[in-house]
């Protein structure tokens, strides 16, 4: 990590003028205050000051004797690519001194400190998938390229190509930062995209997700694009998912969920295996996290799509590079299919620690896995299977949050609470909705 000095010198080398202090609302959505370079120190010391009523989910309001302080993480500190003299350092949440219950970065740390006791840390690759769209003269939204038209678009050439405009800076403005960015692909549905870029310890890739999608729209907004990070854009194409990689390894880097002599032949170790049952026993409760809106219950679904699949999980099972199931095992480590790019990372990645630390505590078994195609049977054969169903709407998976102890004490008590609130509050407004389709069936119906 660099010292004050030498971050100094680093803003200077690079003609930096302006720091921004940033950190995630309980949404996941990127804040900042903009702090001129050689203010640095006060960033690091009491923190960049912020109004805690006026961000989501910090359980504060207008008459609260102490503010929101985002206090910098100097190892964070890195060049905004897309906007020239600017630099960015992450920040944690402050409040009278004490790093703050509400801040989702600071429940993830916790999560970590948990791990870290073990001697473990928890290697993540988060995979988010994102739609390049464009608005009508009448508001509509449509893929961003009107020739991106195929029934079956993934991977079509014609269709990445057309849009590099988009993906080579957005790549590039990674690359400068330091990622390895290794495969840029055109997923299932029409103006639906996919960058990969390696994994990294759960931390740095929670931060990663945020920076990510901070670029993205930015680089979108100025080329007049609309970079869509939304569950379900369209009803009849794939929505986007953040395909979430987890495989914990010790101090010598080693995979412990990895084993070769796994008679299943996924590779997994008993420790990977209680790991996914406690994902499997807290699905429902994790389901309200990592699939935190309305709209992602569109996503989570058993259909077709103008592509033949959805891509999404709805069973609470697992196989070997199974991509009907909740969780895929690629071999050795383990590819949580439930988050979307609406989640929280940070929030995301702490309930997995959380559910998957009870199922080792508990030694939980994930049972057998199902290697043939979840979506080809019906509701009655997947009872009788023994396989769990997620939630299906927002409320529910709310339901299940509430009631799941090892959830609410692992975020905390407060944090899980005002999430619920909030969200009940999402729902709420969504049920009292009229809609088009409630319009066009019901006006002269009766």
């Amino acid at each position: 990590m660099k010292t004050v000095a030498e971050a100094k010198k680093f803003l200077k080398d690079n003609n930096v003028k302006y720091i921004l202090a940033q950190f995630a609302d309980i949404h996941g959505v990127a804040k900042v205050k903009t702090v001129p370079a050689n203010h640095l120190e006060d960033i690091l010391g009491d923190g960049a000051g912020f109004a805690g009523g006026a961000i989501w989910g910090m359980g504060m309001t207008p008459d609260n004797h102490y503010d929101y302080m985002a206090v910098g993480d100097l190892s964070t500190l890195s060049l905004v690519p897309w906007q020239p003299g600017y630099a960015r350092i992450i920040c944690d949440g402050h409040v009278n001194g004490k790093p703050y219950e509400y801040d989702s970065r600071v429940v993830l740390k916790r999560q970590i400190e948990r791990l870290t006791k073990k001697g473990w840390t928890l290697y993540t690759g988060l995979e988010p998938e994102f739609s390049l769209l464009r608005r009508d003269e009448k508001g509509g939204i449509h893929p961003y390229d009107p020739s991106d038209t195929l029934q079956k678009p993934c991977y079509d050439y014609k269709g990445i190509t057309r849009h590099n405009m988009f993906l080579e800076p957005l790549t590039e403005a990674m690359q400068a930062v330091g990622w390895d960015v290794y495969q840029i692909d055109h997923e299932d549905a029409n103006g639906q995209f996919e960058i990969n870029y390696t994994y990294a310890n759960c931390l740095q890739s929670a931060d990663d997700f945020i920076m990510f999608k901070m670029g993205a729209g930015e680089i979108a907004n100025r080329l007049g694009m609309v970079c869509s990070f939304m569950p379900k854009p369209f009803s009849n194409r794939p929505g986007n998912g953040m395909h979430l990689h987890m495989s914990i390894g010790d101090s010598k880097t080693k995979n412990l969920f990895q084993d070769d002599k796994d008679p299943s032949g996924m590779g997994l170790s008993k420790l990977a295996r209680h790991f996914m049952a406690g994902l499997f026993a807290h699905a429902p409760a994790l389901c309200a996290i990592a699939a935190p809106t309305v709209n992602s219950y569109k996503r989570l679904v058993v259909g077709r799509s103008n592509s033949g699949y959805t891509w999404a999980p709805a069973y609470i099972s697992y196989g070997l590079n199974n991509r009907s199931t909740m969780v895929r095992i690629p071999y050795g480590r383990i590819e949580l299919r439930l988050p979307d790019t609406a989640c929280n990372p940070y929030l995301t990645t702490a309930a997995a620690i959380v559910a998957g630390l009870d199922g080792i505590e508990r030694k939980l078994d994930p049972g057998t896995g199902h290697d043939i195609d979840l979506y080809t049977l019906g509701w009655d054969q997947i009872q009788k299977m023994g396989i769990g169903i997620l939630p299906q709407d927002l409320k529910e998976a709310l339901n299940a949050l509430e009631k799941d102890d090892v959830m609410r004490k692992g975020l905390g008590e407060n944090l899980v609470n005002e999430f619920i609130r909030l969200k009940d509050m999402e729902w709420v407004d969504y049920m009292r909705h009229v809609s088009d389709w409630e319009l066009n069936r019901y006006v002269e119906f009766f």
